[in-house]
Protein backbone atom coordinates (compact mmCIF):
# COMPACT_ATOMS: atom_id res chain seq x y z
CA UNK A 1 0.00 0.00 0.00
CA UNK A 2 1.16 3.63 -0.71
CA UNK A 3 2.30 5.73 1.87
CA UNK A 4 2.50 9.70 2.17
CA UNK A 5 4.85 10.80 4.42
CA UNK A 6 4.24 13.91 6.08
CA UNK A 7 7.75 15.50 7.11
CA UNK A 8 6.69 18.24 9.64
CA UNK A 9 10.01 20.36 9.97
CA UNK A 10 7.70 22.25 13.48
CA UNK A 11 4.63 23.75 14.38
CA UNK A 12 2.70 26.92 13.76
CA UNK A 13 0.97 28.99 16.82
CA UNK A 14 -1.35 27.35 18.99
CA UNK A 15 -4.73 27.46 17.34
CA UNK A 16 -7.88 25.38 17.48
CA UNK A 17 -7.59 24.60 14.34
CA UNK A 18 -4.68 22.14 14.10
CA UNK A 19 -0.94 22.14 12.87
CA UNK A 20 0.94 22.42 9.32
CA UNK A 21 0.08 18.45 9.28
CA UNK A 22 -3.46 18.40 9.97
CA UNK A 23 -4.51 22.09 7.32
CA UNK A 24 -2.53 19.20 4.70
CA UNK A 25 -4.49 16.17 5.56
CA UNK A 26 -7.61 18.02 5.68
CA UNK A 27 -6.92 19.51 2.05
CA UNK A 28 -6.44 16.11 0.76
CA UNK A 29 -9.80 14.21 -0.88
CA UNK A 30 -9.33 10.43 0.48
CA UNK A 31 -9.44 10.44 4.08
CA UNK A 32 -8.31 6.47 3.63
CA UNK A 33 -5.02 7.00 3.25
CA UNK A 34 -1.97 5.45 4.39
CA UNK A 35 0.08 8.78 6.10
CA UNK A 36 3.02 8.83 8.47
CA UNK A 37 4.37 12.48 10.13
CA UNK A 38 7.38 12.62 10.76
CA UNK A 39 8.52 15.20 13.81
CA UNK A 40 11.88 16.71 13.00
CA UNK A 41 12.09 18.51 16.13
CA UNK A 42 11.07 15.10 18.40
CA UNK A 43 13.91 13.32 16.81
CA UNK A 44 11.52 11.02 14.77
CA UNK A 45 13.85 9.05 12.58
CA UNK A 46 13.83 10.02 8.95
CA UNK A 47 11.82 7.40 6.87
CA UNK A 48 13.31 5.03 3.60
CA UNK A 49 10.15 5.41 1.60
CA UNK A 50 10.03 2.92 -1.63
CA UNK A 51 9.43 4.10 -4.94
CA UNK A 52 5.14 4.31 -5.05
CA UNK A 53 5.60 6.39 -1.70
CA UNK A 54 5.28 10.53 -1.79
CA UNK A 55 6.54 12.83 0.35
CA UNK A 56 5.23 16.73 1.92
CA UNK A 57 7.66 18.70 3.63
CA UNK A 58 5.93 21.32 6.09
CA UNK A 59 6.67 24.75 6.92
CA UNK A 60 8.58 25.86 9.64
CA UNK A 61 8.88 29.19 11.90
CA UNK A 62 13.04 28.05 11.94
CA UNK A 63 15.36 29.75 9.61
CA UNK A 64 17.04 27.79 6.69
CA UNK A 65 19.94 29.37 7.35
CA UNK A 66 20.37 28.27 10.95
CA UNK A 67 21.27 24.76 10.32
CA UNK A 68 19.75 23.29 13.11
CA UNK A 69 20.77 19.86 13.94
CA UNK A 70 17.65 17.78 12.39
CA UNK A 71 17.30 20.17 9.30
CA UNK A 72 21.48 19.18 8.03
CA UNK A 73 20.05 15.63 8.50
CA UNK A 74 16.88 16.85 6.22
CA UNK A 75 19.38 18.17 3.93
CA UNK A 76 21.43 15.04 3.78
CA UNK A 77 18.78 12.91 3.04
CA UNK A 78 16.72 14.74 0.39
CA UNK A 79 18.63 14.19 -2.52
CA UNK A 80 18.64 10.35 -2.51
CA UNK A 81 14.80 11.17 -2.83
CA UNK A 82 15.30 13.41 -5.67
CA UNK A 83 17.69 10.70 -7.06
CA UNK A 84 15.71 7.80 -6.16
CA UNK A 85 12.65 9.93 -8.53
CA UNK A 86 10.21 9.79 -5.03
CA UNK A 87 7.46 12.26 -5.44
CA UNK A 88 8.00 15.27 -3.46
CA UNK A 89 6.15 18.49 -2.48
CA UNK A 90 8.23 20.87 -0.55
CA UNK A 91 6.56 23.99 1.31
CA UNK A 92 7.50 27.05 2.35
CA UNK A 93 10.81 25.88 4.49
CA UNK A 94 10.36 22.50 2.69
CA UNK A 95 11.29 24.68 -0.78
CA UNK A 96 14.12 26.38 0.61
CA UNK A 97 15.78 23.51 2.08
CA UNK A 98 15.49 21.44 -0.80
CA UNK A 99 16.92 24.22 -3.10
CA UNK A 100 20.25 24.51 -0.66
CA UNK A 101 20.57 20.76 -0.60
CA UNK A 102 20.91 20.79 -4.39
CA UNK A 103 23.22 23.36 -4.49
CA UNK A 104 20.57 26.38 -4.57
CA UNK A 105 20.95 29.58 -2.41
CA UNK A 106 18.16 30.47 0.10
CA UNK A 107 18.67 33.41 2.58
CA UNK A 108 16.74 36.31 3.82
CA UNK A 109 14.79 38.14 1.08
CA UNK A 110 16.33 41.51 0.41
CA UNK A 111 12.80 43.27 0.15
CA UNK A 112 12.05 41.34 4.10
CA UNK A 113 8.64 39.17 4.81
CA UNK A 114 6.01 38.83 2.20
CA UNK A 115 2.80 38.03 4.25
CA UNK A 116 -0.94 37.73 3.52
CA UNK A 117 -2.89 36.35 0.28
CA UNK A 118 -1.31 37.37 -2.92
CA UNK A 119 -1.09 36.94 -6.94
CA UNK A 120 1.09 34.09 -8.12
CA UNK A 121 2.08 33.76 -11.49
CA UNK A 122 2.73 30.89 -14.11
CA UNK A 123 5.66 30.71 -16.04
CA UNK A 124 5.12 29.22 -19.53
CA UNK A 125 7.12 26.02 -18.52
CA UNK A 126 3.93 25.32 -15.98
CA UNK A 127 1.83 24.46 -18.59
CA UNK A 128 3.48 21.55 -19.63
CA UNK A 129 4.76 20.56 -15.43
CA UNK A 130 2.44 17.12 -14.32
CA UNK A 131 1.67 18.96 -11.42
CA UNK A 132 1.03 22.55 -12.68
CA UNK A 133 -0.53 22.32 -15.69
CA UNK A 134 -4.00 22.73 -14.72
CA UNK A 135 -3.32 25.81 -12.77
CA UNK A 136 -4.64 29.11 -14.09
CA UNK A 137 -2.03 31.63 -15.67
CA UNK A 138 -2.28 33.78 -12.37
CA UNK A 139 -3.93 32.39 -9.01
CA UNK A 140 -4.26 33.71 -5.24
CA UNK A 141 -2.16 31.73 -2.57
CA UNK A 142 -1.18 32.53 1.29
CA UNK A 143 2.34 33.63 1.56
CA UNK A 144 4.14 34.39 5.09
CA UNK A 145 8.09 34.28 4.95
CA UNK A 146 11.17 36.22 5.62
CA UNK A 147 13.31 33.75 4.06
CA UNK A 148 13.59 32.87 -0.04
CA UNK A 149 14.93 30.79 -2.56
CA UNK A 150 17.66 33.35 -3.69
CA UNK A 151 19.50 31.08 -6.58
CA UNK A 152 17.76 27.86 -7.81
CA UNK A 153 19.73 24.91 -8.27
CA UNK A 154 21.02 24.11 -11.68
CA UNK A 155 18.67 22.57 -14.09
CA UNK A 156 15.29 23.48 -11.73
CA UNK A 157 12.82 24.70 -13.36
CA UNK A 158 11.24 28.02 -12.41
CA UNK A 159 7.54 27.48 -12.77
CA UNK A 160 5.69 30.67 -10.24
CA UNK A 161 7.12 33.92 -9.64
CA UNK A 162 5.41 37.31 -7.96
CA UNK A 163 6.91 40.85 -7.92
CA UNK A 164 7.65 40.23 -4.14
CA UNK A 165 9.99 36.69 -5.08
CA UNK A 166 11.16 35.21 -8.31
CA UNK A 167 11.43 31.74 -7.55
CA UNK A 168 8.00 30.85 -5.94
CA UNK A 169 7.61 27.33 -7.48
CA UNK A 170 10.38 25.20 -8.93
CA UNK A 171 10.82 21.52 -10.22
CA UNK A 172 13.53 19.41 -9.82
CA UNK A 173 14.52 16.35 -11.52
CA UNK A 174 11.20 14.54 -12.58
CA UNK A 175 9.00 14.25 -9.79
CA UNK A 176 10.01 17.04 -6.64
CA UNK A 177 8.50 20.25 -6.39
CA UNK A 178 9.07 23.24 -4.12
CA UNK A 179 6.46 26.15 -3.28
CA UNK A 180 7.29 29.07 -1.60
CA UNK A 181 3.47 30.08 -0.59
CA UNK A 182 1.67 27.70 1.39
CA UNK A 183 -1.05 25.72 -0.59
CA UNK A 184 -2.28 23.80 2.79
CA UNK A 185 -3.12 27.60 4.42
CA UNK A 186 -7.19 28.69 4.36
CA UNK A 187 -8.31 32.47 5.11
CA UNK A 188 -8.42 31.51 9.36
CA UNK A 189 -4.89 30.06 8.95
CA UNK A 190 -3.43 33.07 6.87
CA UNK A 191 -5.54 35.46 9.58
CA UNK A 192 -3.84 33.55 12.14
CA UNK A 193 -0.61 34.57 11.07
CA UNK A 194 -1.51 37.89 10.08
CA UNK A 195 -2.03 38.66 13.49
CA UNK A 196 0.83 36.98 15.64
CA UNK A 197 3.20 38.18 13.56
CA UNK A 198 2.06 41.55 13.51
CA UNK A 199 2.72 41.19 17.45
CA UNK A 200 6.55 41.56 16.07
CA UNK A 201 6.42 43.11 12.58
CA UNK A 202 4.93 46.21 11.84
CA UNK A 203 2.48 45.64 9.49
CA UNK A 204 -1.12 46.70 7.72
CA UNK A 205 -3.00 44.42 9.81
CA UNK A 206 -6.84 45.31 8.66
CA UNK A 207 -5.74 45.78 4.97
CA UNK A 208 -4.00 41.90 4.68
CA UNK A 209 -7.07 40.78 6.66
CA UNK A 210 -9.78 42.42 4.31
CA UNK A 211 -7.25 40.87 1.01
CA UNK A 212 -7.40 37.70 2.81
CA UNK A 213 -9.28 34.98 0.84
CA UNK A 214 -9.70 31.73 0.17
CA UNK A 215 -7.48 30.12 -2.52
CA UNK A 216 -8.76 27.15 -4.39
CA UNK A 217 -6.16 26.95 -7.26
CA UNK A 218 -3.29 27.10 -4.73
CA UNK A 219 -5.02 24.27 -2.22
CA UNK A 220 -5.51 22.39 -5.78
CA UNK A 221 -1.48 21.88 -5.84
CA UNK A 222 -1.89 19.64 -3.21
CA UNK A 223 -5.12 17.61 -4.48
CA UNK A 224 -3.52 17.25 -7.52
CA UNK A 225 -0.61 15.66 -5.87
CA UNK A 226 -2.39 13.46 -4.10
CA UNK A 227 -4.01 12.10 -7.51
CA UNK A 228 -1.25 11.87 -8.76
CA UNK A 229 0.83 9.71 -6.66
CA UNK A 230 -0.96 8.84 -3.30
CA UNK A 231 -3.58 7.26 -4.97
Amino acid sequence: MKKLYIIKCGSTFENPNGDFEDWIIEKLEKKDLNISTIDLQKNHPLPMPRKNDAIIITGSHSMVTDEESWSLELEKWLPKIIDEQIPLLAICYGHQLLAKCLGGVSGYHENGIEIGTVDIFLEDFAKEDELFSKLPNSFKAHTVHSQTVVELPKNAIRLAFNNHDINHAYRVGSKAWGVQFHPEFDANAMNLYINEVSKKKNLEVNKLIKQSEETIAATSIIKEFERLFCI
